[in-house]
C-alpha cells in the first residue's frame, strides 16, 4: 500500500470514528390530534433507538403547540408526526406554524401514517421533507434520517 492509499485510508477511519463519538441525532416522535393508535409509532421509535438515534416520544392526544414546544425543549434535529385519523391536512400546516413561531425551520420534519398519496405534494409544499406509507420498511425510514437530519455544531 502507498502513502497516498494509506493517508486516503485513514482520513476516512478518522471520520469514521469522529462520526461515531458525535452526538447521535435526537428525534421527537409526536402523535398529533385525536388519533389513539399508536402501535406504529412505538414500534418506531424502538426501531430508531436500535439504530443508534436519541428518541423522545410525546405519547397520544398532541396538540400542534404542545408538539413544537417538546421538540424546542428536547432541542431535536429531527420531528415525526405519525397519524392515522385522517386530520393530516388540518393538523399539519398547524404543525408547521408552531414549528416556525419558535425559529424551528431547521428541523427535518417527516410523516407517516395513512396518508393518500394525492396530499402528500401539499404536505411537502407546507416544509414536510418526506411522507412514509403503511409499510415503509423501519431500515429505509432510519436510512432517510440519518442521510438528511442536520448535523450539530461540531464546536457543541
Amino acid at each position: 500500500m502507498g502513502d497516498n492509499e494509506r493517508r486516503e485510508r485513514d482520513e476516512t477511519m478518522e471520520a469514521d470514528a469522529s462520526e461515531a463519538r458525535g452526538a447521535p441525532v435526537r428525534i421527537l416522535i409526536a402523535k398529533p390530534g385525536l388519533d389513539g393508535h399508536d402501535r406504529g409509532a412505538k414500534v418506531l421509535v424502538r426501531a430508531l433507538r436500535d439504530a443508534g438515534f436519541e428518541v423522545v416520544y410525546t405519547g397520544l392526544f398532541q396538540t400542534p403547540e404542545m408538539i413544537a414546544s417538546a421538540a424546542l425543549q428536547e432541542d431535536v434535529q429531527v420531528i415525526g408526526l405519525s397519524i392515522l385519523s385522517g386530520a393530516h391536512m388540518a393538523l399539519f400546516p398547524r404543525i408547521m406554524d408552531e414549528l416556525h413561531e419558535r425559529g424551528l425551520e431547521d428541523v427535518l420534519v417527516v410523516a407517516g401514517g395513512t396518508i393518500p398519496k394525492a396530499d402528500i405534494p401539499r404536505i411537502k409544499a407546507l416544509g414536510v421533507a418526506e411522507v412514509f406509507g403503511p409499510g415503509t420498511r423501519l431500515a429505509t425510514i432510519a436510512d432517510y434520517i440519518r442521510d438528511n437530519a442536520p448535523r450539530p455544531s461540531p464546536l457543541w
